[in-house]
């Protein structure tokens, strides 16, 4: 088993329970496409290079943090404190990697610092049909107590990773007599699956925008042949882009715009409202653009964000093209020679669809 590491984060803010593989060979987005919609290779066996983020696009994350900066940090503060009334003893956060890894290490912060409640952060992967890690899982449980994990991410999106959270994590508890609260804690719940949000809204979360360099320069896990049964999931180390890591700065940047906020109640959000919204907007949305495969489409910012910046995007689809929320989406549409469509009705600021590689 490979040691915990940091990641580019500071010794205490997180622990990647990750395997970092070397730099393997790297399949192309397209070539990626097409095995994962024939069914030939799983998302998770694969992985497509980075790159670092044109000036014009780090503009445009800087800006997001001016516009929306305070927003995140609010819902960090309101998610902390949740987790501590939840919690009343030990803490332990986990964050699903790599998403959830920048809310985890600025929540750790404010658990911590703010509201004087120790815990520890570790960061694991979680897979689509593949469920979490639990080599990760094992090592975190042979040092902490089941009832004090708390499972963090950014944002849901259809709600698949919830679904897939409370999946795996039911499954464990039976086969290994454990009691693991199966719940996902996060900043906006658009599905209206999550155990605790901050909010459901559908808001520019300004980590959603960048790739390694705002997640402590870790890339998306992975779990292929290089990943023996004793491993955790593994993960490329991307040094080679530390001059350009925003990681550090990012949190730092959060907790100090937090601590500036006073701690108070939060207005509960309306999951059901949220759940009826969202099943009813991929309903509609597989019939209007002829969609047969529900996992080709992907709505709210930060979803629609991660199919622009690693997938084939067949559209993006956004409800107002001037608003501030979409304009990082709509320099990569630009950039990509990726069509856009103005949906006034649209329930989300934007929506992608993956383009079908098996159709064509």
């Amino acid at each position: 088993m490979t040691a915990p590491f940091t990641g580019s984060y500071r010794t205490g803010e997180v622990e990647f329970l990750l395997s970092p593989l070397p730099l393997q060979d790297f399949v192309d987005v397209p070539e990626k496409e097409r095995l994962i919609q024939s069914g030939q290779r799983h998302y998770s066996e694969m992985l497509s290079p980075e790159s670092l983020p044109s000036p014009r696009y780090l503009e445009v994350f800087r800006t997001a943090c001016a516009i929306n900066g305070e927003r995140m940090a609010r819902d960090c503060l309101h998610l902390a404190g949740l987790i501590a009334a939840r919690r009343p003893g030990e803490i332990t956060l986990v964050s699903l990697a790599r998403a959830g890894t920048p809310v985890g290490v600025v929540v750790n912060r404010l658990l911590n610092d703010v509201l004087q409640r120790p815990c520890t952060h570790y960061s694991v992967s979680i897979i689509r049909d593949r469920g979490i890690d639990q080599v990760a899982l094992k090592h975190i449980l042979a040092r902490h107590s089941a009832g004090s994990l708390v499972f963090v991410d950014g944002w849901t999106g259809k709600g698949v990773i919830a679904r897939e959270l409370a999946s795996t994590i039911n499954a464990y508890n039976l086969q290994h007599g454990t009691a693991i609260d199966n719940g996902l804690y996060v900043l906006s719940d658009l599905a209206g699956v999550a155990a605790c949000a901050a909010s459901c809204d559908d808001y520019l979360i300004p980590s959603s925008i960048l790739n390694a360099t705002v997640s402590g320069l870790v890339s998306r896990s992975i779990l292929n042949d290089a990943i023996g049964p004793d491993d955790f999931h593994g993960c490329v180390y991307y040094d080679q882009f530390a001059p350009h890591d925003q990681s550090q700065d990012f949190a730092d940047a959060l907790v100090a715009l937090a601590g500036k906020l006073t701690p108070g109640a939060v207005e509960p959000v309306d999951k059901e409202a949220a759940g009826l919204v969202s099943r009813q907007f991929i309903a509609d949305a597989l019939i209007k653009y002829g969609i047969l495969d529900v996992n080709l489409v992907k709505p709210g910012i930060g979803e629609a964000t991660r199919v622009l910046l690693r997938r084939t995007p067949r559209l993006l689809v956004v409800r107002e093209a001037a608003a501030p929320e979409v304009a990082h989406l709509i320099l990569l549409a630009e950039e990509k020679g990726v069509p856009v469509q103005i949906d006034a009705a649209l329930p989300y600021y934007a929506v992608s669809l993956i383009r079908s590689a098996v159709d064509g």
